[in-house]
Formats: structure tokens, sequence, C-alpha cells
């Protein structure tokens, strides 16, 4: 694969200091290919980069589309990771208390389904989202992304 035809997304990992430590902001993928997959199925809120967009305003609009809330503050960039389809994601850490799981507003998509069967139906990109302290963001996130979790701590001096 040609490295112009190689998908670059941006996402951001949001955190709080919670009752049990640090958590972290996770969505949950919206249709019906995820909705019965809970363990390796999380992801931060993320998507693909638009011609000549900064990576960070991609995070942004990416995070604002997918949970109808924007976040600010001081970013800190981690380090890029290529997931298992080979995209890369380049994410950033904000800590970002005030999210509310509660006021989840997703942007929507179409696709057939049931496959095959020429009916279009409307989906959230995002289903769920929820905060989780380290080990439960550990069991739940897509296995590629577990390394943010680690530079995160490593980061913020909890490992």
């Amino acid at each position: 694969m040609s490295a112009s035809r190689v998908k670059h997304s941006a996402g951001i990992l949001a955190w709080r200091h919670g009752a049990a430590g640090l958590e972290v902001f996770l969505v949950h993928p919206g249709g019906p290919l995820w909705a019965r997959r809970d363990a390796g199925a999380w992801s931060i809120p993320k998507g693909e980069l638009e011609a000549q967009e900064a990576e960070l305003a991609a995070a942004q609009r990416e995070f604002l589309e997918e949970t109808g809330q924007s976040v600010q503050g001081a970013f800190m960039q981690l380090t890029p990771l290529r997931q298992s389809g080979g995209k890369t994601v380049s994410a950033f850490a904000v800590e970002a208390a005030s999210l509310d799981p509660a006021k989840l507003r997703s942007t929507m998509f179409r696709m057939q389904w049931p496959p095959k069967s020429g009916k279009w139906q409307e989906f959230p990109e995002v289903d769920r989202a929820a905060w989780f302290d380290l080990p439960a963001a550990s069991v739940r996130l897509l296995a590629a992304q577990r390394v943010l979790l680690q530079e995160l701590a490593a980061r913020l001096k909890l490992a």
C-alpha cells in the first residue's frame, strides 16, 4: 500500500482525576456490527484527517462530532500509533473533567442493514461514552490503543 493510501486519524484521550484515581473518557462505536461487543471494542474519540488539516484541529473536530462536546486545555501530544489495519493514529491527551457521558450526541452514518437487504438505516457513530479507571479501560479499549493509557500514566508520573 502506498503512503498516500494509508489512512491517518487523530483523536483525543480525555482524562480526569476521579474517585478511583486516573480515569479516561472512551467511546463505543455505534451500529449493528459493534452492538454486542464490549471488551476490546471501545476507542478514544477519533477520525480521519481532512486534506491539509492539522492533527490537533482534526482531533478536536472529531471529538465534537462523535460526542457533541468540545474539549479545550493544555493538549499533550502522545506517540503516534499504528493500528492493525495500517491506520496511523495521532493522539492528544487533555484534562477534561467536565465531560458528561449522559450528554453524548453523535453524528450519524448510513449503512445497508441487514447486509444485501437493500434496506438503508442510520446509526450513531458512537452509541455510548463512559469514564473508566485504567484497569477497566485497558480491558475495553482496542488493543492497539492500549499503549496510550501506559504513555498517559507515565507522562502524568502515575506509572
